[in-house]
This record gives structure tokens, C-alpha cells and sequence, in this order.
């Protein structure tokens, strides 16, 4: 297999430039690099095709391999024909290699050994030929009756050979194929349920069916799930006689002969104790399989716009950390995040507690001028966040405050960790929490950077996931946003640099470690200082650090040191200088150069257009953070409550989170509100990603409300509801 030409036709890219990809990876180099800085070589592929080559790439690999292992498995036996090894070299999946590899790979004892140890085997070759004018099976049989090998009579013996025309037929890899075909494109899965009369939120699926080739992946981790609890049965049907009838073209010779009913007997034994369990047991690993990929991918694809909202810079801002037994833990940190005081109140005691709660959350606000408030959206959110507005209420418009619930997943988590004890270890738990939810809305990004991704509470069954699979996905979708923002290499903390290309835990920690001994780093080449970060490491990462204290302006920006002398030439053609570039005196460079000619300039700079162009954008905005260009999060002075919500109010919202089914909207209501997939849209989606992402501020009308269940049904479709009120 040509694995550069496969890759290229399945990903509709450019063979050459497929095959460097490949050589870029092999060579070590990292997907953000790759992406960013080695345009020429790929043809400008983002981050996310990059990482999908990489994961085909390592499956074809693993393909190749293992066609290795199988020829040289089959070829020990004496057995390898050019035949197979021309069906195994055309083999495109890994079921596909081990089907051809089934009838030569070593199995446990079965019944058709047994009988193969008896002698039988010549039998059922005999009746297996359906040879025209061939004997009947129970003639043929009484030549291997033998009580010394325990063939007693000629039934036992037919039974032998059956078995082996059984084991036979379920090792033929096409029929192993069809069957799988079959069951893909025509079986059901359905399930019932395990425990009577007992109501559950698996009730949906008490009498479910769907096509196994249409059924949606949030059904089946669903199902999974319930089965696995104990609450649902089951199983994977299809029509039996029509699976048959399919074998038998395949192992019934025409004319009949005197053995062909005995051979269609073992087939339908084949079917019904070998294939049929085997294949039902392949469908559901790989629905499984593919649910899986399709939630990985869905929460890869939340998180990417979670880590990358737009951060509430440069404010003082309090979190708040609700909660009832323990109180609401209090965290006012500066415009960088450094913590000025901390505390804890208990709104929720009483109504005496809840004005000693306002009046020192006051004090606390006009002496430290908080700006905002992020309170995170665990137990206790609804009381606080009322307390919040009574008490930006009596602060008054002109205190300027405002308040945002945040998504506190994983806080607790990141609270308890040895990184949050060697950050704060003057501050207990809980009020480590309140820090990092205050800090969550000032810098997301740096923040969340610091918890595993699979405790941030964006997709769906992330529990069940595999968690390796999981862990590589989610970590690659936090590389390339830090590394897609950049990185201040002066005040970053040790997890947001092990994040940039190049480095890990290791040198980021060594990178803290310097500056911390010597002070800022004055320059990018710095970093070659730093213990155990060498010049691969240096090039993987250079372009990704800024350095804002360098007196070189090139530093703080995006341009790798490699493209310095090429930013300088551009500088030159254009008529401007460095200086200029640090007092942002560039406004006209792009004219400038589209009149100067830019592939004329790309070759008198000796780089590419498409590094050309990055380094012109680089030069023209230094230090930009694509984060500043999206909308800004919804910040808020007042509160809903559920039974204020009338079918038809139209409201502004932030998309939490986007599910197979619809996406959860935070409407300024305690429960977010659920926007269905068919409500998305007037026109057909396939999907809620389609339209929506994680952190989308959007505009809609209210359905229904359920006050009882807590259930708000949204609607992103403009159209007059029956009791409307616009």
C-alpha cells in the first residue's frame, strides 16, 4: 500500500504534499509548528486535517504491520499462497486482514478439532465437494465409524464432519464479509427492558428499535450505558432466512447432490452458533467504536471554542464559588489574575447572613474596585446569583459592576490537585475554586489549561469513553488553541507552557525555574539557556513565545526567528522599519506590498506567499490575539427567573453545550435552556455543530416552560408563538 497515496485520496489533498506531512512528522515536528510555520510543504492544511493525517497515518501503519505478521504467520504453516498474499496486500482494513487470517490462526479447542482429531475431515471434504453421483452422507459415514477414536457409529461420525463444514464456512472470509455487510445495511438493534415496571432515564429505550446503519451515536452509548447498568437488554436482530440464503449461494453447488442438504444443514449451524454471535458481537463494537469517535470528536469540537472565548481582561473581578453546607467561597484577583483577598459568606443561611453576605461583598468591591463578577454554576448558583443582583442593585449603575455564571467544571478538581497546592498552598480547597472561577472569565484559556480536558463538562458520555483515545484527541485540541493565541513565555504558569509545541511538563517547569533564578527573559534566544531545552525543542517553540520585554519588537510577535530576516526585508520594500512595527505604524503594508508585487516580494524575501503573508499580518498586528475577535461574553446586572419565562420572550443567550440531539443554551435563568436540533434552523442540518458552537452568543424565543421539571424548551426559529409578546 502506497500509504502517501491513500492518505492524499482520502483527505482530497496534494500527494506531495501529503508525503511531506509525513516526513515532517517522522522528522519529530509538532502539528501546531507544522501547521503554522512549514505552509510551503502542505499547502496550507490547518492543525485539524494535520492531526487526522497523523491518526490515518498511525492506522495504516499499524495495517501494514500487522499484513506483516499475518504472511509470516500463515507462511510458517506452509501455507501461503500467491493468491493470499495478493488478497492480504489488498486488504484496506484491519477486519479485513484478520477474516483472511481466521482459518490459519491458532484457536482454542473447538468441536471441529476434536472432530479433525478423529480423523473426520476427509468426510467432510468428501460431502463439502458435492461432487455429481457422490454417496449419500450416511453411506460415506459408515467408513469412519471406529469406536478406538470414539466414532461410535455413522450419526457421530456426520456430526464430526459437520462441525468441520461449519468451522470451515465460518472462517471463509467472504462470507465472514457479506455477513458483516448484511447486518450493517439490514440488521436492527434493539433493546428492551431488564427490570419490569421500573422507571429510569433509560425509559426511552424500553421498547426501542432502530436500523443499525442509521442509528445515532448518542442512541447507542444510551443504550450502552443502560445496558450496562442493568436496566436494558440488548441485541442486534436481523432476518435470518434472508442471511442464509446468502450463504448458501456461496457453499451450495448446483446440480444437487446426495450431500447438499447435509452441507445446507452445517451452513445454517454455522450461522446460528459461529457467525450470527460473532458478527452481533462485531456490530456493536463497532457501533460502539464509531459512537465513540463521533463523541470525541463532538467534545473536541465544544472545547476548542470553549478554551478559545474572549477573555475579560485587564478588570478586577470576584469569583464566587457558591455553595450551601460549606458557604459561598470569596476570590478577588487583579487585571492579571494575582489574588488580593479572599473570604467566605453564607447567602443561603438566612436573611440576616444573606445582608452581612452584601454589605462585605460591598466592602470588598469598593475597596479593591471590582469590575466583574463570575460566579460558577454549581450547587448554591441560583441563591448567589439573585444575591448578586440585589447587591449590584444597591452598588447602583454608576459602581459599573457586572456579573457572568461561569462553567465551574473541573474547578474542584483542579482545587484538590498538587498544581493548585504548589500555587496557593496558603488557601484551603474551596477557596482555591473561587480563584479559579474568578480567573476563568478573565483568561479562560490560561486557566482551563490547567484541568484535565476530559473534566470540562462539554459533550456527552465522556466517562464511557476510551480514555486514552480520549485524552490524545482533548490534548490536541488544547495544544493547538494555546499555541493558535501564543504565549507570554514571562508570565505563563508551568501547564499553559507545557502546552506550546516543543515543550512538556518537564522543560516548562526547567522555563519557570529560569526566570524565576534570573529574572525576565530579555530575548527568544534566551530560551536556549533554559536546562534541557535544546535547538529542537527551540524551533518547535520559538514562534509560539512572546517575549514583551525584548528590545527586539520581533519577539513579541508571531514570527518564528527563523523568518526574521525575511520580516526585515518585507520591512525594507515597504519603506518601513522595526520601529514602526512597535509603534504600530503599519497601517498601509499591505497596500504597499500588493503595489510592490507579492510574489516579487516573496522571492526577494527567499520564503513563501503564504509565510509571507503570516509575517505581513504579524507585522501589521503584534502581539494579536485572535480571541479579541470574536463576541464578547454576556455580562449581566439583573436576573430571570423560571416562572418569569412566557412562551414567546425573545432573549440573548450563550450556547453551553452542542449535543447530537440540540445544544443548552444559559438564558440568565438558574437551567439552561435546550435549543433541539429542529429548532435550530430552517433549513436541514445534520448536525447542531453545523450552526452552533460552544460559547456562540445567540439570540431566542421560548417554546415551553416546564417550571415543575425545570425544563426550558428554546427556539432559534423567528416566528410568532401562539401568546407571543415581543
Amino acid at each position: 500500500m502506497e500509504i502517501a497515496k491513500t492518505l492524499a485520496r482520502e483527505l482530497n489533498k496534494d500527494e506531495t504534499a501529503v508525503g511531506n506531512v509525513i516526513a515532517l512528522l517522522d522528522e519529530g515536528n509538532t502539528v501546531p509548528f507544522i501547521a503554522r510555520y512549514r505552509k510551503e510543504m502542505h499547502g496550507s492544511m490547518d492543525d485539524q486535517t494535520i492531526r487526522l493525517l497523523a491518526d490515518r497515518l498511525q492506522y495504516l501503519r499499524n495495517l501494514e504491520a500487522r499484513k506483516a505478521e499475518v504472511e509470516a504467520a500463515i507462511g510458517s504453516q506452509g501455507k501461503l499462497t500467491d493468491e493470499l498474499r495478493g488478497q492480504i496486500a489488498a486488504a484496506e482494513t484491519l477486519a479485513a486482514v484478520e477474516d483472511l487470517y481466521r482459518p490459519y490462526k491458532q484457536k482454542r479447542r473447538t468441536r471441529a478439532t476434536v472432530a479433525r482429531e478423529k480423523g473426520l475431515e476427509p468426510l467432510a471434504e468428501l460431502l463439502f465437494a458435492q461432487t455429481p453421483g457422490c454417496p449419500s452422507p450416511l453411506a460415506a459415514a459408515e467408513a469412519y465409524v471406529d469406536p478406538e477414536k470414539g466414532i461410535e457409529n455413522a450419526a457421530e461420525a456426520l456430526a464430526g464432519a459437520s462441525d468441520i463444514i461449519a468451522e470451515n464456512i465460518s472462517d471463509d472470509a467472504v462470507i465472514r464479509g457479506g455477513m458483516r455487510g448484511y447486518w450493517l445495511s439490514c440488521g436492527s438493534i434493539v433493546s428492551s427492558a431488564a427490570k419490569k415496571a421500573e422507571d429510569s432515564v433509560y425509559r426511552n429505550y424500553y421498547a426501542f428499535s432502530a436500523a443499525v446503519g442509521k442509528i445515532a451515536g448518542h442512541q447507542v452509548l444510551a443504550i450502552n450505558r443502560g445496558e450496562k447498568e442493568g436496566f436494558l437488554k440488548v441485541g442486534v436482530e436481523t432476518e435470518r432466512e434472508n442471511a442464509l440464503e446468502l450463504i448458501f449461494r456461496r457453499v451450495l453447488k448446483k446440480p444437487a447432490c446426495a450431500s447438499s442438504e447435509f452441507v445446507k444443514s452445517a451452513a445454517a449451524d454455522a450461522y446460528d452458533r459461529l457467525i450470527a454471535p460473532s458478527v452481533e458481537r462485531e456490530i456493536r463494537a463497532l457501533l460502539t467504536e464509531r459512537a465513540n469517535e463521533g463523541a470525541i470528536g463532538q467534545f473536541a469540537l465544544n472545547l476548542r471554542p470553549l478554551l478559545m472565548q474572549p477573555p475579560v481582561k485587564g478588570f478586577v473581578t470576584m469569583g464566587l464559588d457558591p455553595g450551601y453546607r460549606m458557604g459561598c467561597k470569596v476570590a478577588v484577583v487583579d487585571g492579571t489574575g494575582k489574588v488580593l483577598a479572599t473570604d467566605v459568606v453564607y447567602p443561603t443561611y438566612g436573611e440576616r447572613q444573606k445582608r452581612e453576605c452584601i454589605e462585605k461583598l460591598k466592602t470588598h468591591i469598593k475597596k479593591y474596585a471590582v469590575r466583574h463578577i463570575a460566579i460558577g454554576n454549581g450547587t448554591a448558583s441560583r441563591e448567589t446569583e439573585a444575591m448578586t443582583v440585589e447587591l449590584i442593585k444597591e452598588l447602583g449603575k454608576d459602581a459599573g459592576v457586572s456579573y457572568m455564571i461561569v462553567n465551574e467544571a473541573g474547578a474542584s478538581v483542579y482545587s484538590a490537585s498538587p498544581l493548585a497546592a504548589k500555587e496557593f498552598p496558603e488557601f484551603d480547597v474551596n477557596l482555591r475554586s473561587a480563584v479559579s472561577i474568578a480567573r476563568r472569565l478573565q483568561d479562560p484559556l490560561a486557566e482551563l489549561v490547567k484541568i484535565d480536558p476530559k473534566s470540562i463538562g462539554v459533550g456527552q458520555y465522556q466517562h464511557d469513553m476510551p480514555e486514552k483515545r480520549l485524552s490524545e484527541a482533548l490534548d490536541g485540541v488544547v495544544e493547538d488553541c494555546v499555541n493558535a493565541v501564543g504565549v507570554d513565555v514571562n508570565t505563563a504558569s508551568a501547564p499553559l507552557l507545557a502546552r506550546v509545541a516543543g515543550l512538556n511538563a518537564g522543560t516548562a517547569e526547567n522555563v519557570v525555574r529560569y526566570r524565576e533564578e534570573n529574572g525576565s527573559f530579555t530575548s527568544r534566544r534566551q530560551l536556549l539557556k533554559v536546562p534541557k531545552l535544546g535547538a529542537k525543542a527551540y524551533e518547535q517553540c520559538a514562534g509560539f513565545l512572546r517575549v514583551p520585554e525584548s528590545a527586539d519588537v520581533l519577539d513579541h510577535t508571531g514570527v518564528h526567528p527563523e523568518s526574521y530576516a525575511a520580516a526585515k526585508k518585507l520591512l525594507a520594500l515597504c519603506g518601513y522599519t522595526t520601529e514602526d512595527v512597535g509603534k504600530g505604524n503599519l497601517g498601509h503594508l499591505m497596500e504597499r506590498l500588493h503595489a510592490y508585487g507579492e510574489e516579487k516580494a516573496a522571492s526577494a524575501c527567499g520564503v513563501g506567499l503564504p509565510t509571507l503573508f503570516d509575517v505581513a499580518k504579524e507585522l501589521k498586528s503584534p502581539g494579536r490575539d485572535p480571541r479579541d475577535e470574536l463576541p464578547a461574553p454576556v455580562l449581566r446586572t439583573d436576573v430571570l427567573e423560571i416562572k418569569d419565562l412566557k412562551p414567546g420572550m425573545e432573549l440573548k443567550g450563550t450556547v453551553r453545550n452542542v449535543i447530537d440531539f440540540g445544544a443548552f443554551v444559559d438564558i440568565g435563568v438558574h437551567q439552561d435552556g435546550l435549543v433541539h436540533i429542529s429548532e435550530i434552523s430552517d433549513r436541514f442540518i445534520r448536525h447542531p455543530s453545523e450552526v452552533l458552537s460552544v460559547g456562540d452568543v445567540v439570540t431566542v424565543w421560548v417554546k415551553d416552560v416546564d417550571e415543575k421539571k425545570g425544563r426550558i424548551s428554546l427556539t432559534m426559529k423567528k416566528r410568532i408563538l401562539p401568546d407571543a409578546s415581543f
